[in-house]
């Protein structure tokens, strides 16, 4: 059954894929965005589509439509944007949850919270399960970030207690793929800029820190699983690919792929970077029969060939 969907930060990485897949599906979308990191090159393939619509505004002030789900996206997600304007990366956090909490409220439809796996801060646990309270700086430099998302995850909690909402949190894992932001200073977007370019690869610290990498269709189907369980499943949930690489062995399948002859560059480690980032999956594979299907090597190859057309166009 077709449905009305409201997704703010729709214009960005995720919301742009995410938008996709519910209009192929059949759904109405309303894509809200500001247009901070969110761009409209992202859905402007999508403006034909009759059951599109878009619509800017910043989630920190209040929104009134009538929908039948609502996808919580909007924050600046890399630390070069959310560092950008710290202050408001906590009010889009904190009030865009208060919200679009109180929409879903008058409305009495399910909301998903796009939360994060940066509230583990730096993990003490490994990999990370959903119980893991988190190892987190709460005033350095990407607290704004870090401890916005950990407060939106106690409201939704609370509206769920206080006022029987339908929440779902989804706590996201590194994510990689087409339509990322060329200079949103993410390790997998600044590998293959750099390689494409010729210049040199910088890693931060000795690059034997791991993350792990979830391309981004397999994510959003995490998400659409997710929101469409039952009233009684609400996470948070972690959603995110289990393997785990090194930086170093990231930047080299980069230049493998790309054919680069790139050199390596060290670089200090930021403050609070975290040593070490997989996420357990028991609990998604159990509640939603997910998991994910893209390895990394053909994900990256996608992701470079994005990158590849979209600095040839910047260039043109």
């Amino acid at each position: 059954m077709s449905k009305r969907v409201l997704i703010t930060g729709g214009a960005g990485f995720i919301g742009s894929h995410l938008s996709e897949r519910l209009l192929a599906e059949g759904n109405e979308v309303i894509c809200v965005d500001n247009f901070f990191t969110g761009s409209r090159r992202n859905v402007e393939h999508l403006f034909d589509n009759p059951r599109f619509e878009l619509m800017r505004h910043d989630v920190t002030f209040p929104l009134y439509v009538e929908v039948d789900q609502i996808y919580n996206l909007a924050c600046p997600a890399s630390p070069v944007h959310y560092q950008h304007d710290p202050v408001q990366t906590t009010k889009t956090s904190v009030m865009g949850a208060i919200n679009m909490l109180g929409l879903a409220k008058r409305l009495r439809v399910p909301i998903l919270q796009a939360s994060t796996s940066e509230v583990y801060g730096d993990p003490a646990v490994h990999p990370q399960t959903e119980d893991y309270w988190g190892n987190v700086n709460p005033i350095g430099t990407r607290s704004c970030y870090d401890e916005g998302k950990r407060a939106a995850e106690t409201l939704f909690f609370d509206y769920r207690r206080q006022h029987d909402l339908s929440i779902k949190v989804i706590r996201i894992f590194n994510t990689y793929g087409p339509r990322m932001h060329p200079n949103d200073g993410r390790v997998v977007s600044n590998f293959i800029v750099q390689a494409l370019r010729g210049e040199p690869i910088t890693i931060y610290g000795d690059g034997s820190q791991t993350r792990s990498f979830c391309f981004v269709d397999d994510l959003v189907d995490g998400m659409v699983r997710l929101m469409n369980t039952g009233h009684d499943v609400t996470g948070p949930i972690n959603v995110g690919n289990p393997g785990e690489f090194t930086m170093l062995e990231l930047a080299n399948a980069v230049l493998e792929i790309v054919g680069s002859d790139s050199t390596i560059e060290h670089r200090p480690l930021p403050q609070d970077d975290p040593k070490q980032r997989q996420p357990n999956i028991d609990l998604a594979r159990r509640e939603l029969g997910w998991e994910p299907t893209v390895a990394l090597r053909p994900g990256l190859e996608r992701t470079v060939e994005y990158f590849r057309g979209a600095l040839a166009a910047a260039g043109a």
